[in-house]
């Protein structure tokens, strides 16, 4: 069985993958370039190995998605939402730590 790893995602999937899913999806949107998104994503993947069934993990390339990451105000990266039922309700500009990222979807998922 595969483990749960962050799925990278583009525009033309963003809303089957994420608007029209049920429950909490993560979105963290990077880029190639950027030093603190590479030193988040092992967070990342350690928190979506850690709530596989939970919770649904994507990764956005802001450069090769620029109508996504417009559309939800991303100007500075890494920019990490939480949609819940397709719903944005929560954005955490700056790399995340594990803690951080299980905290905001504990949160989530108490309410």
């Amino acid at each position: 069985m595969p483990e749960n790893k962050p799925k990278n995602v583009t525009d033309d999937q963003f809303e089957q993958e994420v608007l029209r899913a049920e429950g909490i999806s993560v979105v963290d949107f990077w880029a190639p370039w950027c030093g603190p998104c590479h030193q988040m994503a092992p967070a990342l993947e350690a928190f979506a190995k850690a709530n596989e069934g939970r919770v649904k993990v994507f990764k956005m390339d802001s450069d090769d998605n620029p109508r996504t990451a417009e559309k939800y105000g991303v100007r500075s990266i890494p920019t990490v939402i939480f949609f819940k039922d397709g719903e944005p309700v929560d954005t955490n500009v700056g790399a995340m730590i594990h803690s951080a990222l299980q905290s905001k979807l504990d949160g989530l998922l108490e309410k």
